[in-house]
């Protein structure tokens, strides 16, 4: 049976094809299209996973989207409503999208899929996010987290899911118990001083986490008067401080810079007493220092009271199931550093969030509750790598190379390869590393990956400012075999951590070890930490295996293959160009190499 998912219309727009119970394809369109955070109909994905699962349109038997858009416009039509008359811009704009395609998804992948209205249904919002957790993971019963800004109504919900199963009879369901609804909502919350931080929101979300450490939480009375806080975690915005539930741009009111003061310039740079200028010879002035030190503290107590809000979820579900283990959706699911300290300071012993847990997985929880629950099929898949995306095969880079006359050399012994990568990052070069199928989800995992050697301590403003074009301040992932994991990070039993898989986990670098890592521990001496498993990507683990053998160390600084503003390379070519635009030094393309 081929069942397909979809995302769309919002951000993020992804699709998934789940054949008899496996996932056989998942990519988000902005891979595609190359338009960050795509939500159009994914016109391109979908080709995609019917190329990879070898299909037609015809062979589809369902088609799942992934929310039920008459709830959707239900929620935004009331709260235009309530909002009137400051709404009207916003009813303006919304009705131009509702009205032309949103309302009318069931016509749409009629059209675009050919397929009998009878194949196309509609799971919610939360159940989508909530089953691409649950029905990826391994666990036969486990609780349940999902919170985000808001689907339908839903902006956090929790329940229990429960496969059992005694060879062809058994179980499957999906319960989701207890929510909280729009307007009150921590993903939206987390937003607005996404917002107020001079940051994009839904973009902007994972800067706001990395500016967290150069800053203490000196400010989360200000922030207890925007909302409250009850002990199982469930809370009570005051919307006199937001403006997103009635505004189409702003998300903050005139009361909320009353209380924070005026927004941060995102033009200005961001420079504290712990941050470096690098090549910049202008020294910073008291005030600047002033000023940007007070946004940091902003940053560090939202991020503090986000944790604490979902340790208190998470406590409260344990409490209400006695669940061992825990599975969470939602875009706040990507906050690392709330994940771990779930992990350390709640009785959950192993917790799974699989590597799209934003708006994109919902394709994926939309196909697999389907085929579950709907159609009460036993489950056979567990999500333990995040490689369903395109692959472009020596043959094809030939073809690219050759066609626009790029001088390349091929070295199809992997052991040699790895010897000349090696020698290059021990020289201080950074390397665009890209091999087989690209990595579903925002996070790269050792496909689609920029690398360096850790610990050279220049290499995080050099990698900041000269490769990536980004802030300085953000973090880099370090990526570690498995087996030498808990050598240098805080994390026992790192066999059996999905999260810290996918860089679902910002753990504490050992003390001892941070002096010999310095590029990729943070402010706060944590790195994302990033687990690479020989049975799931055995060259990216033999690399970092033999750059261990030659140092000592066997960890690479790993960030993703984009330029700041651009999605994740996909093709050849995506990449050949990201390399030229930036200052990487090489580029390897399967077992080809090539320089400036």
């Amino acid at each position: 049976m081929n069942i397909l998912g979809i995302s769309c219309f919002y951000h993020d727009a992804a699709c998934a094809l789940i054949k008899d119970g496996m996932l056989i394809a998942a990519a988000e369109e902005e891979r595609f299209s190359r338009i960050k955070h795509d939500s159009d109909f994914p016109e391109n994905a979908i080709a995609f996973c019917l190329k990879k699962g070898t299909i037609m349109h015809q062979d589809i038997d369902a088609c799942i989207f992934y929310e039920k858009p008459f709830l959707k416009f239900e929620r935004l039509f009331l709260s235009i409503l309530y909002g009137y008359p400051r709404s009207l811009k916003l009813f303006q704009e919304a009705m131009k999208t509702w009205l032309s395609k949103k309302l009318w998804i069931k016509s749409i992948l009629q059209e675009k899929l050919g397929i009998l209205e009878s194949k196309i249904f509609f799971s919610e919002h939360h159940l989508s996010h909530a089953a691409s957790a649950f029905f990826c993971s391994p666990y036969e019963e486990a609780a349940i987290l999902t919170v985000d800004g808001v689907g339908e109504w839903t902006s956090a919900s929790f329940g229990i899911g429960k496969s059992y199963w005694n060879g062809s009879n058994g179980n499957n369901s999906l319960e989701l118990e207890n929510e909280i609804r729009f307007p009150h909502s921590l993903g939206m919350l987390y937003s607005t001083f996404t917002a107020f931080l001079g940051f994009e929101v839904n973009e902007g979300e994972y800067k706001v986490m990395g500016m967290a450490p150069y800053g203490e939480p000196k400010y989360m009375d200000k922030i207890y008067k925007l909302i409250h806080v009850n002990e199982d975690g469930s809370f009570v915005l005051d919307m006199t401080y937001f403006s997103y539930y009635y505004h189409n741009e702003k998300t903050f009111t005139e009361k909320f810079t009353q209380l924070f003061g005026e927004p941060r310039n995102p033009k200005t740079r961001f420079v504290t007493d712990k941050t470096s200028l690098f090549d910049d010879p202008n020294p910073p002035t008291k005030e600047e220092l002033k000023i940007n030190q007070y946004y940091a503290d902003i940053a560090a107590s939202i991020q503090k009271m986000t944790e604490e809000i979902i340790l208190k979820m998470a406590k409260h579900l344990y409490k209400k199931t006695g669940l061992k283990k825990l599975c969470m959706a939602g875009g706040v699911a990507l906050n690392s550093v709330a994940n771990y300290r779930i992990l350390k300071e709640t009785p959950f012993e192993e917790i799974y969030i699989q590597p799209a847990a934003g708006d994109s997985g919902g394709a994926i929880g939309a196909a697999l509750y389907f085929y579950h629950v709907i159609l009460g099929k036993p489950r056979a898949f567990v999500m333990k790598h995040a490689f369903w995306g395109e692959e472009h095969r020596e043959n094809s880079i030939h073809e690219f190379l050759n066609k626009e006359g790029i001088k390349y050399e091929t070295i199809e012994n992997d052991e040699k390869l790895f010897e000349r990568i090696i020698d290059r990052l021990l020289k201080g070069n950074v390397i665009g590393w890209y091999q087989g199928a690209f990595e579903w989800g925002p996070r790269s995992l050792g496909n689609r990956s920029i690398l360096a050697d850790p610990r050279n301590p220049k290499m995080k403003e050099l990698v900041n400012i000269k490769i990536k074009f980004r802030e300085p301040f953000r973090p880099f992932a370090p990526s570690v075999i498995q087996e030498e994991c808990e050598k240098y990070f805080d994390i026992p039993d790192a066999q059996k951590h999905y999260p810290a898989r996918f860089m679902l986990y910002v753990t504490a670098v050992k003390k001892e070890q941070q002096s010999h890592l310095p590029a990729i521990t943070h402010a706060d001496g944590t790195g994302r930490l990033q687990t690479v498993f020989k049975e799931t990507n055995l060259r990216y683990h033999r690399l970092i295996q033999k750059f261990g053998e030659a140092t000592g160390i066997p960890v690479l600084l790993n960030t993703s293959f984009n330029l700041k503003g651009e999605p994740i390379v996909n093709t050849p070519q995506n990449a050949y160009n990201t390399f030229m635009n930036s200052g990487m030094d090489a580029l390897i393309l399967q077992n080809t190499l090539i320089t400036k």
